[in-house]
């Protein structure tokens, strides 16, 4: 593998979205030189006034950085950015790294993977957890898929915008593994959920509730991050309702083609179509307490 890389590459990144604008933020505060595009040009601003100079395209990007991100919203988007005519792959100057750090499908991952070797482009799928939170404060778990040299050639990049960085293997396995983590984080959300309902109608205080299970067994990052914003009434994004529906139904097209049955996933799925059906596609993963308090015929303040 003939990967070269100078000593302080030019950064590309395409959406600057609620964890985008933070991410691409932190790397330039490393007084990286970057190139920006996003599809609101006014959610590049702040990249902007850091020093980021902006594109009119994905195109342009790849044309200027030697390693260009993308944080997207879809597969769709992904495979818009990547390989739409003018995408990313056909515009990439040869031995350019393209790190993916949408969750998105481990087939397009591959596919992504395959159509960039024939270029003598380099990628990565490297999705992350920790939401807008881990994205502010650069305490992101990053779980990366692709060839070990180009892993390690972007891993001070990751430790930019992470504090837990790990390799899993070949092109995919990153995306596979936030599969699993977005299995673990969907039975978490339900629990947490229904314990703060099963609090409120045995009638206790629900914050010297949490000060108890928090610290044993039940301990989890929605417990301490997600259950004092409900408790708030807060259900603005840190990750949106529409994307965690969307990672859900990936990992469940992903198991049916495994010929794998994830019942526990297939229902909470369903509940949170029921909170986008209530309106709330665009709040934060916290609002599935908003169904659940339908559902028992609670009054939501």
């Amino acid at each position: 593998m003939n990967l070269f890389l100078p000593e302080n590459p030019v950064i590309g990144w395409i959406g600057t979205g609620v964890m985008g604008r933070s991410m691409f933020g932190h790397i330039l505060d490393k007084g990286y030189k970057g190139f920006v595009y996003t599809r609101t040009r006014e959610k590049a601003l702040p990249s902007m006034e850091k020093g980021a100079v902006w594109c009119d395209s994905p195109a342009e990007v790849a044309r200027k950085a030697d390693i260009v991100f993308t944080m997207v919203g879809f597969p769709a988007d992904v495979r818009d950015v990547y390989l739409a005519p003018q995408g990313l792959i056909e515009s990439a100057k040869p031995g350019a790294i393209l790190v993916d750090m949408t969750t998105t499908s481990p087939s397009l991952a591959v596919e992504i993977y395959g159509k960039a070797v024939k270029h003598k482009i380099y990628t990565l799928d490297a999705p992350v957890s920790g939401g807008d939170i881990g994205a502010r404060n650069a305490t992101l778990s990053i779980m990366a898929g692709g060839d070990k040299p180009v892993f390690d050639a972007v891993e001070a990049l990751f430790d930019i915008l992470g504090k837990k960085i790990v390799y899993q293997g070949k092109a995919g396995s990153g995306q596979h593994t936030k599969m699993c983590n977005q299995i673990v984080i969907a039975g978490t959300m339900i629990g947490m959920c229904e314990s703060l309902l099963y609090g409120h109608k045995a009638g206790l205080d629900l914050n010297t509730m949490l000060s108890s299970i928090s610290g044993g067994a039940a301990a989890c990052w929605s417990l301490d991050n997600l259950a004092p914003r409900i408790l708030r009434r807060d259900f603005e994004p840190g990750f949106f309702v529409r994307h965690f529906i969307k990672d859900m139904g990936i990992a469940l097209e992903e198991s049916r083609r495994m010929e794998l049955s994830l019942p526990g996933l297939a229902l909470v799925q369903q509940l949170y179509q029921s909170v986008s059906a209530l309106g709330f596609a665009e709040k934060g993963t916290q609002a599935l307490m908003l169904a659940l308090e339908s559902m028992a015929g609670i009054k939501s303040d």
